[in-house]
């Protein structure tokens, strides 16, 4: 959905006039986004919010959200640097209305692709659009793969055109799991759906079309 492109605009134009943050340890979130403010934290806070009502808290290792009534919103928590690791998610997510969805989301550079990992859709498609390419086995559930280009869309390399690269689960997990990143560049990979170098990776609730609901996760990854 667009509030992930807008939402990586910002990081593009704020990153830049930070220091580098605390070391921290390896499996700590980098950098959480919120709808109300933007923030220092270890990296940065982030805001994205279009109408309704949606009550962010960040902890530590993860977030809670609840929302009523939103036209398109995102918060959630990552890591500045996405990779292959394995990220693992516990908590839930209820949906009320509208369309709701928690996937693990990134960018790459040269090339230049936003990618999603959607472990939960209200809807059961998501983001997922374009052209379907296949399915996998990964972490006990089936994936398809799709993939969608954007054209003269905003970006973190500005507005351009870009791949997205979709992994949506079928057996859906609002309750969290494990996610191992490696299969699904590696699935993609075999797909003929190539990446560039990491950026960064987010767990993150995502929201549009009046949704109401809630989600709580901690979040770790190895």
């Amino acid at each position: 959905m667009v509030a992930f492109t807008y939402l990586a605009v910002a990081a593009a134009a704020i990153s830049g006039a930070f220091a580098a943050p605390t070391a921290e340890p390896a499996d700590a979130p980098d950098f959480e986004f919120g709808p109300h403010n933007l923030a220092r934290r270890q990296d940065y806070n982030q805001n994205y919010k279009t109408g309704g009502n949606v009550n962010f808290s960040p902890t530590s290792n993860g977030y809670s959200v609840s929302f009523s009534g939103a036209g398109d919103f995102v918060v959630g928590k990552g890591w500045k640097k996405g990779s292959d690791r394995n990220l693992t998610f516990t908590g839930s997510t209820t949906q009320t209305s509208g369309t709701v969805l928690v996937s693990i989301y990134g960018w790459t550079r040269n090339p230049l692709v936003e990618y999603y990992v959607q472990e939960y859709t209200s809807n059961g498609k998501g983001s997922a659009q374009g052209q379907k390419l296949g399915t996998f086995e990964s972490d006990g559930g089936t994936y398809e793969i799709w993939k969608h280009q954007q054209i003269n869309q905003p970006s973190i390399a500005g507005t351009t055109n870009f791949w997205q690269y979709i992994s949506n689960r079928v057996d859906k997990r609002p309750n969290g799991g494990t996610v191992t990143m490696a299969n699904h560049f590696a699935a993609w990979d075999k797909a003929g759906l190539k990446l560039g170098a990491h950026d960064y990776q987010v767990l993150a609730t995502e929201g549009w079309g009046n949704a109401g609901g809630n989600s709580k996760y901690t979040i770790s990854a190895a």
